[in-house]
């Protein structure tokens, strides 16, 4: 795909999107067509590295024991060889873990035992330590690199459905950055389509809140929505009222998601605020 397409997509996306008061993502969807999802061959999973791609900061716990105790610890949670069992004989605990965690980074040498006890919850999540991620390690591996990389790292794939999503950045970066992180998933993908460029239906492109730009071939093209039939009856007092309620719950939809963005914005700054300050006790100490 010409990467001019990209750039006028990009371009497009922004001219039609209200301004807001968070900083909106920008979201790829590929419409896929004629693959099997049944053939383990024809689904797309894919790990890709990009340029400040999405809101949320990954959240990794490892899986180790103490040949990595100590090099774990710059991770959200540890949850040492010993404790293995504890997971194993309780699976409320088990699916608490899973699902407070994004990433799960495993000693390689443990990973039969890893597979045995969390395999039955991680496994149906997709949340298995992943070598394709960079999650399986040796025990001589160092774990800031890995944490740079997963923070940055966007997973693509078909799960059950004829399409792949991805985050390609925020909306205050750059368009030379969004341009470079679309045309790296949609590469990535094409390269692992079975007929390649014959496995492409559609792409769209859009802001959290926006309407889609469609992007083609040839180009772009904004589809515009059907008019309505207008009716010359007169609005009922019904009908106002339905108005108001809509303003009201769109009102409060982009609040909800406003506070979101704010919260986590807020734990990022206290965790970078919390991490110096340890720093400066053991530099003082």
């Amino acid at each position: 795909m010409d990467k001019k397409i990209f750039t006028e997509a990009v371009k497009k996306v922004r001219e039609i999107s209200k301004k807001r008061k968070f900083d909106q993502t920008f979201d790829i969807s590929i419409n896929l067509k004629q693959i099997n999802l049944k053939n383990p061959e024809e689904n797309i999973d894919l790990f890709l590295q990009l340029n400040d791609p999405k809101i949320k900061t990954p959240k990794i716990c490892a899986l180790v024991d103490k040949d990595l105790a100590t090099k774990a610890k710059v991770f959200d949670k540890v949850v040492m060889r010993d404790e293995f069992i504890k997971y194993k004989k309780d699976k409320t605990e088990l699916k608490k873990l899973a699902s407070a965690y994004d990433y799960f980074v495993a000693q390689s040498n443990l990973m039969p035992e890893i597979a045995a006890t969390f395999g039955r919850v991680l496994g149906p999540k997709g949340k298995m330590p992943n070598p394709k991620a960079g999650c399986v390690v040796p025990v001589t591996s160092e774990m800031e690199p890995i944490k740079a990389r997963l923070q940055n790292l966007v997973r693509v794939t078909t799960k059950d459905q004829m399409v792949v999503k991805a985050p390609v950045g925020y909306e205050r970066l750059d368009d030379e950055v969004i341009i470079e992180n679309l045309s790296t998933v949609f590469s990535a993908v094409l390269a692992a389509l079975p007929n390649k460029i014959h496995n492409f239906k559609s792409a769209y492109l859009k802001l959290t809140m926006s309407p889609s730009v469609k992007i083609t071939e040839k180009g772009i093209v904004i589809e515009e929505k059907k008019k309505e039939k207008v009716s010359n009856a007169p609005v009922t007092k019904e009908k106002k009222v339905e108005k108001k309620v809509e303003k009201k719950v769109e009102k409060k939809v982009e609040k909800k998601v406003e506070k979101k963005v704010e919260k986590k914005v807020e734990k990022k700054v206290e965790k970078k605020i919390a991490v110096k300050e340890e720093k400066t006790k053991e530099v003082q100490e």
